[in-house]
């Protein structure tokens, strides 16, 4: 006789999981998450009569991303370390949506495996509700799918996806970004979760390492280091934001993943705007012994890897200043004045 456990499914362990995911999800509700129990979708209020929301709109627009982890979940798996992929889920798509000069509202996930398994589950949403908390928007739902045979055992996939909202006046699409404009590079966590193909091939192919070995160059291990959580920066922006509530001074950000910044940056300039940037920032360790350890030419290194860059802002030169200290010492995150935007026949980056 055949059920469904014995073709891969446990409906008692999958009930057992899901009732252990409803606390990480109200850990990060805010008053404007609606109550459905037992629904099957999540509910999230927009009115802003009863003024919830970071700022008041008054032509609202709504934004998503959408965005996964990509092969740093290899590096999970080799360890047995699952949280912090989680927290990379939220990043990348929190991130991509502040592009836009959006507020993060709410985030949903998607996780595939091949077999129950609550802790693991667990772990993995931790990461996320950790993420969303960071990120200052709720966790509202999500998805666990069981699909026996099409993962390997212990194996499993990520996807998530963020709305945010932004005034529509203030959406920032480059239009404002001038030739005399300043560049701003806010530094990343490390590698964040683009080029983990490239890395883990010299890392344990090129170098022969094993996740827990220890690297000098470093001063941690390896495992340690590439599982380092991507770095979101919506309180770096929101504190901006607050402190220029009338004046637009950001006129333009670039999230900077796969493409580095090569190919980020350009995307947000208008035409005629080039962009000429000094390698003038704090360049953390792991880029230099990536490229020393597998002989990687320094143009690959910038199509593939952050080199230490995780956002880059486009600001009014004379507030530039100012908002590197707002979010030096205020958000805690380094931050450089890194070049200038200026006139160009094409959208490009110059780093010199």
């Amino acid at each position: 006789m055949i059920d469904y456990k014995s073709a891969g499914v446990d409906l008692e362990t999958y009930e057992k999981t899901i009732a252990g995911i409803g606390p990480l999800l109200k850990r990060t509700f805010s008053p404007r998450v609606m109550d459905w129990p037992n629904g099957f979708a999540g509910l999230f209020r927009l009115n802003d009569k009863i003024n919830l929301l970071s700022r008041t709109y008054r032509d609202p627009v709504l934004v998503s991303g959408s965005d996964g982890v990509g092969t740093k979940l290899m590096l999970a798996f080799a360890t047995g370390r699952h949280k912090t992929v989680g927290i990379d889920l939220v990043a990348m798509s929190v991130n991509d949506v502040l592009c836009c000069g959006a507020e993060p509202l709410f985030f949903l996930d998607y996780i595939a495996m091949s077999k129950d398994n609550p802790e693991l589950t667990h772990a993995v949403v931790g990461g996320i509700s950790d993420g969303c908390i960071e990120a200052e928007c709720a966790l509202l739902g999500g998805e666990t799918a069981i699909l026996p045979d099409f993962y390997k055992p212990g194996h499993y996939d990520l996807a998530g996806f963020c709305v945010g909202v932004v005034e529509r006046k203030m959406i920032l699409d480059g239009s404002d970004i001038r030739p005399g404009d300043t560049i701003i590079g806010l530094g990343s966590s490390g590698l964040h979760s683009n080029g983990y193909s490239l890395a883990r091939k010299i890392a344990f192919d090129v170098a022969g390492l094993k996740p827990e070995d220890h690297v000098a160059e470093l001063g941690r291990s390896i495992g340690d280091e590439l599982l380092e959580p991507t770095r979101i920066y919506s309180r770096a922006l929101k504190l901006v934001y607050r402190k220029y509530r009338v004046k637009r001074v950001v006129h333009g950000i670039a999230h900077i993943t796969g493409g580095g910044m090569v190919e980020n940056p350009p995307r947000i300039l208008p035409d005629g705007c080039a962009m000429r940037i000094n390698r003038c920032w704090d360049v953390p360790p792991i880029f230099q012994w990536l490229q020393k350890t597998g002989q990687v030419k320094t143009e690959e290194m910038d199509r593939v890897f952050n080199m230490g860059l995780g956002m880059v802002l486009v600001v009014a030169p004379f507030y530039a200043d100012s908002i590197i200290r707002t979010i030096r010492e205020d958000a805690g995150i380094p931050a450089w004045a890194i070049g200038e935007v200026v006139s160009g026949p094409e959208k490009t980056v110059e780093l010199i």
